[in-house]
């Protein structure tokens, strides 16, 4: 089977977003062939390169969606006629009421736990279909035509939305969007689209692949449905993180206008995305709940945790020693959103009630924003415990630490959980919790916050608490403190409890069988016909489906592009199917 993985910021770049999980997904399932398509988001990611590949990614090609070069493109008439037509629908969908438009105004606290996402899932029928219309509208217009970027760059734009805007029956936030809220808007589409004029749509591209694969939705599924479109490749969409809710949650400064319109946008997106999708496998409940409130198919959706390595941690996990039974130990990223101050007046109160505790704080800043958090943080520690601040980056006497794995105290991640008897989650903003799982393949009890996925994932093996409450927090952390027996039961059931639904074994597993099934779903898309016309039902060999190498693989396929994306062409070192000696035929 040969399946096409749609990434954007993704692997295979060094520092792509799941990049992890999509290697390990490639690496398990070694009986398919994979085309990685994927769109860079910066310069500076594709300076830093590609992880090794393993040999069943048969080729790489890259667009970059940072920039893109005029095309050249000159329409002519009927073409600008095509464009105006289509990208005026396209604006008019967004304008109307409905996906995304209480939480383009920011709006977003109401999507959050209960998954009501107010007004991302409202569409109507009608609407939905006219900006799905407009979007494959302009993809055949770019197919035909050579690119879109130029026309999505024009006055025609500009003037196509500011008309959708002031048109009967837009919502009171676009009709007031000035001048440069629409050129802000405008601006924001033509990245969006860039996919829309890739070559990337035939048969020698994705048109040739069984199954495409996004890593996410978004801009990664955009080339997804557009192959669904043009020749009928069948989609499974995948989401650890919901793309829309990432944008309303990151689209916080821009004016109402730009909000809602950008919302708005996103929102259709997401629902033509899961409405053409075969499968749509979110990594959580949590997830699961944005995907059905904008329009996915329950049917269609299967829940599919993330596969983590559990033999890093086996060691820590399978022995019963704990190296400081009155050490807690927070590890993560460290950002306002995991809302380490309130951890640090936990321990306060912790510390009055038992003053032998400690409390080691694992992990590095996560950019500017992340390094001012940190020294607010070391601040706060040494106004709070004053007779006890000097040295409070290495461990000793003091009862706060802040420390990176790596060092000698904690060389890896195990070593840092196994360096206390309780694990904290203090996040007030959560999707997926690593940490947690990490902190369950080590045998470890751990208090968390009602956030996101974390009750899905403990299960009842941890103590859960409200958000920014630092009082409650203080109250989970000294029960397991004063109760080893408690901690040891609970640490057992959370290390069986990952064993069983979040290990790299799993998660293969499951994307091997979703592959199989849509598949076998699939009606055959490739009919060869013989001289007369007639189709031949048995043209291709049963040998082709046997497993093993019966030609020599061919150097990897390296391409960037399309049309006016300052492409190179594609290079193949050594001709696609070298025959090999005792090859068959």
């Amino acid at each position: 089977m040969r399946i096409g993985l749609l990434t954007e910021g993704g692997y295979p770049y060094v520092s792509g977003d799941a990049r992890l999980w999509c290697d390990r997904l490639v690496r398990g399932l070694e009986q398919h062939e994979f085309d990685i398509y994927a769109l860079s988001r910066s310069e500076h990611q594709e300076d830093e390169g590609w992880v090794p590949l393993p040999p069943q990614v048969d080729r790489v090609i890259t667009a970059p969606l940072w920039t893109a070069e005029d095309d050249g493109v000159v329409y002519g008439r009927r073409a600008r006629r095509r464009f105006a037509e289509s990208y005026g629908e396209l604006a008019a969908a967004l304008c109307e009421g409905g996906v995304g438009e209480a939480s383009g105004t920011g709006s977003v606290g109401s999507v959050g736990s209960t998954g009501s996402a107010k007004g991302s899932g409202e569409a109507s029928g009608v609407e939905a279909d006219r900006f799905a219309s407009a979007l494959y509208g302009l993809a055949e217009l770019a197919r035909d035509e050579g690119g879109l970027v130029g026309a999505l760059r024009s006055e025609t734009a500009v003037r196509a939305l500011e008309r959708a805007c002031r048109a009967p029956g837009a919502r009171q936030t676009a009709r007031e969007a000035r001048v440069p809220d629409l050129l802000a808007v405008a601006a924001h589409l033509e990245r969006a689209l860039r996919p829309l004029s890739l070559d990337w749509y035939e048969d020698d591209g994705l048109g040739a692949v069984d199954v495409c694969h996004a890593a996410s939705g978004g801009p990664a599924a955009l080339p997804g449905l557009l192959a669904h479109h043009f020749c009928g490749v069948p989609l499974l969409v995948t989401e650890y993180g919901v793309r829309l809710r990432t944008h309303y949650l990151a689209d916080s400064d821009s004016p109402p206008a730009v909000r809602a319109l950008l919302a708005a946008f996103h929102g259709r997106l997401a629902t033509e995305t899961y409405r053409r999708a075969a499968v749509v496998t979110p990594g959580n409940t949590h997830a699961r709940r944005w995907q059905e409130r904008c329009g996915a198919d329950r049917e269609k959706i299967r829940t599919v945790y993330p596969g983590m390595e559990a033999g890093h941690f086996a060691e820590v996990g399978e022995s019963a020693e704990c190296v400081d039974p009155d050490t807690l130990v927070w590890v993560g990223r460290v950002e306002p959103a995991k809302d380490l101050i309130s951890l640090l007046h936990a321990f306060a109160e912790i510390r009055k009630e038992e003053p032998k505790t400690r409390l080691r704080i694992v992990g590095a800043p996560s950019g500017p924003e992340g390094a001012a958090y940190l020294g607010h943080c070391k601040a706060l520690a040494a106004q709070l415990f004053p007779d006890e601040a000097e040295g409070l980056h290495a461990v000793g006497d003091n009862p706060v630490s802040f420390e990176e794995i790596g060092g000698p105290e904690l060389p890896s991640a195990a070593d840092a959980y196994g360096s206390g008897a309780v694990t904290v989650l203090s996040s007030v903003v959560e999707g997926f919790p690593i940490s947690l799982v990490e902190a369950m393949f080590c045998a470890r009890a751990t208090v968390s916050t009602d956030v996101g996925a974390v009750v899905e994932v403990i299960g009842g093996t941890g103590l859960v608490v409200p958000p920014r409450n630092p009082k409650a927090l203080a109250e989970a952390c000294l029960t397991l403190l004063r109760d080893p027996e408690r901690r040891e039961r609970l640490g057992a059931a959370a290390r069986a409890r990952a064993l069983e639904l979040f290990t790299v074994e799993q998660n293969i597993a499951a994307f091997h069988g979703i592959y199989l099934d849509i598949v076998s779903r699939t009606p055959v898309r490739r009919v060869v016909l013989d001289g007369t016309g007639e189709p031949l039902p048995f043209a291709a060999p049963a040998e082709a489906h046997v497993p093993g190498r019966w030609t020599e693989r061919s150097t990897r396929v390296v391409a960037r592009g399309g049309p006016g994306w300052a492409a190179g062409p594609p290079v193949c070192a050594t001709p696609p199917f070298a025959a090999t000696e005792g090859a068959p035929g």
